[in-house]
């Protein structure tokens, strides 16, 4: 078995793959779902279907810049193959996604004021972050990353296999 077939980079590979190609169509659906929850739910359609491709271009930043931050400071040759390191990573990846959605909320909400809440949007009462997008950037990483880790561990099943035979 040569190192440009092992079970890990074709895990990787797979992993990267299957968790983008998850989270930034669902991140999609997720921005029409909840844009009720915003005042923009009042303005033409021109306008909110700009929203949620703007928002969704920037889902998908997030959802990808966090996931290699994450895989720079935790990643491992062994990830995500490894139990630890996927964790290690995941947990990381959410963490960094939730604490700059609850930062970007606050500069975008009572700072540049580029959007607001509606009246039907449940707020956490420490911070006046949404709990949509909260929930946005831990419920759909965390599915994300459970495709991504099976897509993992059947391709590296596979490589081996392949490499025996």
């Amino acid at each position: 078995m040569t190192s440009t077939n092992s079970p890990a980079r074709a895990g990787w590979l797979a992993a990267l793959r299957s968790y983008l190609l998850f989270v930034i169509p669902a991140n999609l659906v997720w921005e029409i779902a909840h844009l009720p929850l915003y005042t923009i739910w009042q303005e033409p359609l021109g306008r909110r279907a700009f929203a949620v491709f703007h928002c969704t271009l920037g889902d998908a930043l997030i959802a990808t810049t966090t996931l290699v931050i994450a895989i720079i400071v935790f990643g491992s040759a062994a990830w995500p193959l490894g139990a630890k390191q996927y964790r290690r990573v995941a947990v990381a990846t959410i963490a960094t996604a939730v604490g700059y959605t609850i930062y970007s909320e606050w500069l975008n909400i009572s700072v540049r004021r580029g959007w607001e809440y509606s009246d039907l949007m449940p707020r956490l009462p420490w911070v006046g972050t949404g709990l949509s997008p909260l929930l946005q950037w831990i419920v759909l990483p965390a599915i994300g990353f459970s495709i991504a880790r099976r897509a993992a561990l059947r391709v590296a099943s596979v490589t081996v296999r392949a490499s025996r035979g």
